[in-house]
């Protein structure tokens, strides 16, 4: 519908669109699009006005009891992107850039600001149950005397076909001592447990299947010689060389994931970053005081920690075991090792493996040699660096990227258009990719811990990564998460890729892919792939009709 005011005007937009407030709008309108049943489906409004101008919105339509409506907010990028990144950012200059997604209260009052276009998110949660059909949507702005301002119309196809589970696994890495510092908290308190629950439900909304578990306080991004808040999870008792474990904590965590739909948890990594040379922090208590037991000065090698690991391993085994969660856990070694780590590494990962049994080790690295060597199980490899793992064969292979990777290959920066974020999803599928992990969920640190930082200040870790890796939702004041709207185009990457596995299993693998790759210049790789949203937007319009096609000609999809 055209604008009623002149001094207001609106566009409907996709998801895809970062709407600046200090640049024309370059995206054409968009106003129509397809879903399957058991999927959650995103567009904007984009509005600008030429004065103050207070304001409601209205919403109608057949999904109203699955629509929200979110404010796109600014956040500062001061350090947007390295100085040697590639040509597919929307711009590298330090400054506003949108990404917080506010929720619009039902009866709230928003405010246009002069001259500045800004965006209103539209998420719409299309249940399993939705009648297949035309849906219309439609936005309307109210100014307070209760005269329309402007109206935007969005039409979603709903087939009738449901977006199969999710079975790629994922993970956010997850930092409880985050929302300590952030919220004040005394860890393990019951606050403590409501808080830490509200992000893990968040987490598994947008797909987070898997989740990092503080056994002892996670070695990652810690300066050495220093420590991060203690949030360990296994009560530790030392007398002499002997020690005993308590589970409890563990176990009410385990329950925590369970019921929130947590499907494997991965368990925290056994020794430091970069090189597996040291113990984490490890508390315990000894002749009744609480202590750090093992920490930098330990020698990862060293009889003393090898000893306390020949204790604790069993004993944690059988806890996995009479929970039933031997097929539903990893354990990491040590995070990114590089090739001169590799004795270090080997050193930590044979003594480990003998005491775990079947479990898998999980670990993100870029080179081969530790796979080759039998020294890990489930490489996680950098995105940028994993063509020798996939001319190897290697299976199961998972994929990672963090503020390394900003060059060619799909991430989600602020300053990265959201194609970029959204074309894992098909990455994910070609190469038939297990899982994908992510260091940076709720990172609210400067970089090496040294700090904490206010979110809504500072998204680069204090300057030390490209703006928006280190976390992809913000504090919310009652301490419940707000998300990112690249936490919603990572969310639509994961229903690609998931629409992408149905088709495949009505027509195959060569022609889905086949038919996913129409109109690319070549071949889909990690680094190769097309770049502008109509391509990605079409794409996925081409899966959804070839899906409802299979459904009209009678071939059996899931419902």
């Amino acid at each position: 519908m055209p604008t009623l005011q002149p001094q207001f005007e609106t566009r409907c937009l996709s998801s895809l669109v970062k709407v600046f407030a200090d640049e024309e709008l370059q995206s054409a309108a968009y106003h129509a699009a397809s879903a399957l049943q058991g999927e959650i489906y995103s567009f904007q409004v984009a509005y600008r006005s030429q004065v103050h101008l207070p304001f409601s919105l209205a919403v109608t339509s057949t999904l109203q009891e699955g629509i929200r409506l979110s404010s796109v907010q600014l956040v500062p990028a001061e350090f947007p992107n390295n100085p040697n990144h590639d040509g597919d950012v929307l711009r590298d200059t330090p400054g506003l850039y949108p990404d917080l997604l506010v929720p619009v209260p039902d009866s709230g009052m928003l405010k246009a600001i002069p001259k500045q276009w800004r965006s209103i998110w539209v998420t719409m949660e299309v249940g399993y149950d939705v009648q297949p059909g035309s849906h219309a949507v439609s936005i309307v702005f109210v100014d307070t005397a209760g005269e329309t301002l402007s109206s935007e119309t969005f039409t979603l196809t709903v087939l009738p076909a449901a977006l199969p589970e999710q079975k790629l696994l994922h993970t956010e890495w997850f930092h409880t001592d985050s929302l300590v510092v952030y919220y004040g908290l005394e860890v393990f308190s019951e606050r403590y447990w409501e808080i830490v629950e509200s992000y893990v439900q968040t987490a598994v909304a947008y797909g987070c299947n898997m989740l990092l578990t503080p056994i002892f306080t996670p070695p990652l991004d810690t300066e050495v010689g220093g420590e991060r808040p203690t949030v360990q999870l296994v009560d530790v008792w030392k007398n002499g060389e002997s020690y005993t474990f308590g589970f409890e904590r563990l176990k009410r965590w385990v329950e925590m994931g369970n019921r929130n739909g947590v499907k494997v948890f991965e368990l925290s990594h056994l020794f430091t970053q970069w090189g597996a040379k040291h113990a984490p922090k490890i508390m315990g208590t000894v002749d009744g005081s609480t202590q750090r037991i093992f920490g930098w000065e330990t020698d990862a090698a060293g009889e003393a920690y090898q000893g306390f690991l020949a204790q604790f391993l069993p004993e944690l085994v059988g806890f996995l075991k009479e929970n039933d969660l031997l097929n539903r856990t990893y354990y990491h070694i040590s995070d990114e090792p590089t090739f001169e780590h590799l004795a270090s590494y080997s050193s930590a990962s044979l003594w480990v493996r003998q005491f775990m049994g079947d479990v898998p080790s999980l670990d993100a690295l870029s080179d081969i040699s530790f796979y080759e060597q039998g020294l890990v199980q489930t490489p996680v490899a950098a995105n940028n660096h994993i063509e020798p793992f996939l001319e190897r064969g290697v299976e199961p292979l998972w994929t990672y990227y963090c503020c390394s990777q900003y060059e060619a290959v799909s991430n989600r920066f602020l300053c990265m258009p959201s194609a970029r974020n959204r074309i894992l999803g098909l990455q994910l599928y070609k190469f038939n990719i297990a899982g994908f992990l992510h260091w940076g969920y709720n990172f609210w640190f400067s970089q090496y811990a040294k700090f904490p930082i206010d979110p809504y200040r500072n998204t680069d870790a204090h300057y030390a990564f490209p703006a928006g890796d280190p976390f992809v939702v913000y504090p919310g004041q009652e301490g419940t998460p707000l998300v990112s709207l690249r936490l919603e185009v990572f969310r639509e990457a994961l229903q690609d890729m998931r629409a992408l596995e149905l088709l495949g299993s009505l027509i195959g693998r060569e022609q889905t892919i086949a038919l996913m790759e129409e109109g690319a210049a070549e071949p889909i790789t990690f680094a190769s792939y097309p770049r502008d949203e109509a391509w990605l937007l079409a794409c996925r319009e081409r899966i959804n009709a070839a899906i409802g096609q299979a459904a009209a000609s009678g071939v059996k999809v899931e419902q």
